[in-house]
């Protein structure tokens, strides 16, 4: 097991392990998570443990244009029932992915502060979805690099919030050429939402063409209602 010190580095890919644990240690510097994603890998870890940096075999991904929109999800955004934004509440949207009381968090605060960072710094990026009555319903956040946009939470407060938020994002992200949304592990959520499993090897090549393209920092927006 590689323990990361102070000096910025992660071992090469060869070096993974098949349980997709990558390294331990180290820490939530925006040099270091940069270069973490650039590498295809993430930060996951329960509060009572250490930092644990992950690249796991298989990997959740999909093409922004792929996503998929069920029939009850279109009756939904056709409704209007939620506006989206981009980056206008970073803070709330992350937070709200940190308060799951039933499920538990990895987001503790030092995880808020670093990924505050990372938006100020024009990397990581939030979608909001919002009510008629303006109350945060949902959202999720996630990391853009190159062509490549790395999901890390989302949250829902109503019923399909956090659909509506990905939805609009993956559309976002098609129009603006992006090749593939890093969803990193499966769960049935995102299953619905059009994410499949691809070997590692084949993420790993994906992000490496990925990282050819400019990163477009933000802030991003968009505003639509459904």
């Amino acid at each position: 097991m590689y323990q990361l010190g102070s000096e910025v580095w992660f071992p090469p890919s060869e070096a993974f392990r098949e349980d997709g644990l990558v390294a331990i240690g180290g820490d939530l510097s925006p040099d270091r998570l940069l270069l973490a994603y650039e590498r295809g890998i993430f930060p996951w870890s329960a509060p009572e443990d250490p930092l644990l940096w992950w690249c796991p075999d298989p990997r959740a991904m999909m093409k922004p244009e792929s996503v998929k929109v069920s029939k009850s999800m279109r009756a939904v955004l056709n409704k209007g029932t939620f506006s989206c934004t981009m980056d206008q509440d970073f803070n709330g949207v992350i937070l709200g992915c940190s308060q799951r009381d039933d499920e538990g968090t990895w987001i503790t605060d030092d995880f808020i502060q670093a990924y505050v960072v990372l938006h100020e710094m024009g990397f990581a990026h939030s979608v909001e979805a919002w009510d008629a009555e303006g109350n945060l319903a949902g959202g999720l956040y996630g990391v853009s690099l190159g062509s490549m946009f790395f999901g890390e939470s989302m949250f829902t407060r109503q019923s399909n919030a956090s659909k509506a938020a990905f939805i609009q994002l993956a559309g976002h992200l098609a129009s603006a050429k992006f090749d593939w949304i890093d969803c990193q592990i499966m769960n049935p959520h995102l299953a619905t939402l059009g994410a499949e499993h691809r070997t590692r090897s084949f993420f790993l090549s994906a992000l490496e063409s990925a990282m050819t393209q400019d990163t477009v920092r933000g802030p991003w927006s968009f505003n639509t209602d459904g």
